[in-house]
């Protein structure tokens, strides 16, 4: 069942993903984000989404992504009720589109959902009733749009909106990765000017994901003169399926140090969703160095996911 994202009056209905998403409707949350960010600390926003519920409903942990959505709901004036599935009646068999009834038939306006399956939070937007709205905090690997929206919103602030004289690098296991793929989804609608992706081969797709992408195994010709780095965790498990060797390895070929970061434009910026492998895919004086965005981006999050909130519930 395909569930759409936009209704015919150009409206959000839910926030799944942003393959597709029109170009109008991105730039619109980009910009509201924005605009939420300059009103940091304004107790006005708190009338947002007074008397409505958003729950975070996580099936998969989450820390940062969880936080952030608790924080923006709350700083819009919303009730929130966080929903812990292994200490629920998911623990006892009940399904999730039943605890998603349950919950909607308590008065849940907004639904925030992290899933371990590809295309969970769709499903689950198919059988909500008229009103209630999703917004995918993750699922499988195929999606987490909210990274996504903040990630450019990063991106906008440090380099400006023209995404067309970008060159962007992204690093790393993008295989395995819902952020990668979203990112490129959004570099794409923003049309940005360059999009390198680099990462051991049994680590990178081998479908339509790369397309118009320019694609190498060389990570420091992929840094040659781009304006934005976007490094990518290595998750452990890779090695455990033998698509890696040891960590030292891979940082040797993959890891991105200072000297290495030379290579990339004199104003380059880097950005990581988290959590970050210090000493593999990122070094501390790198992490924490003045070219870092990083905490940027955390911060970012929680304007991105008020704007998402506010257009999906807002009156």
């Amino acid at each position: 069942m395909t569930v759409a994202q936009v209704d015919a009056q150009g409206r959000l209905r839910h926030f799944l993903t942003l393959e597709g998403l029109p170009r109008t409707v991105l730039v619109r949350l980009l910009d509201l984000a924005q605009n939420f960010d300059d009103r940091r600390g304004d107790p006005a926003l708190r009338s947002a989404l007074a008397g409505k519920t958003v729950c975070t409903l996580f099936f998969e942990p989450s820390t940062r992504t969880r936080s952030s959505f608790q924080i923006a709901a709350q700083r819009l004036g919303a009730d929130v009720l966080n929903f812990d599935a292994s200490t629920s009646s998911t623990s006892k068999g009940e399904t999730a589109r039943d605890t998603l009834k349950n919950l909607e038939a308590m008065g849940v306006h907004g639904f925030v959902v992290r899933h371990r399956e590809d295309g969970a939070v769709a499903a689950l937007a198919g059988d909500a009733r008229p009103g209630t709205a999703l917004v995918n905090a993750g699922d499988g690997r195929i999606a987490h749009p909210t990274q996504g929206l903040l990630d450019m919103l990063t991106l906008r602030q440090a380099k400006g909106s023209d995404f067309s004289q970008l060159k962007v690098a992204i690093i790393g296991d993008v295989k395995h990765s819902r952020v990668a793929r979203t990112d490129l989804h959004a570099l794409r609608t923003l049309g940005a000017g360059e999009i390198r992706v680099c990462g051991p081969k049994s680590l990178l797709p081998n479908d339509e994901t790369l397309a118009g992408c320019s694609v190498t195994q060389d990570f420091d010709a992929a840094l040659e003169g781009v304006d934005a780095v976007m490094m990518l965790r290595l998750q452990r498990e890779r090695m455990e399926e033998g698509l890696v060797g040891s960590l030292a390895e891979y940082h040797g070929a993959y890891g991105l140090t200072a000297q290495r970061l030379r290579r990339a434009a004199p104003e380059a910026v880097v950005l990581h969703p988290g959590p970050m492998n210090r000493g593999v895919e990122i070094d501390d004086d790198v992490a924490d160095g003045p070219q870092s965005l990083i905490l940027r981006q955390v911060a970012n999050g929680v304007a991105a996911r008020m704007a998402v909130l506010e257009v999906l519930l807002g009156a």
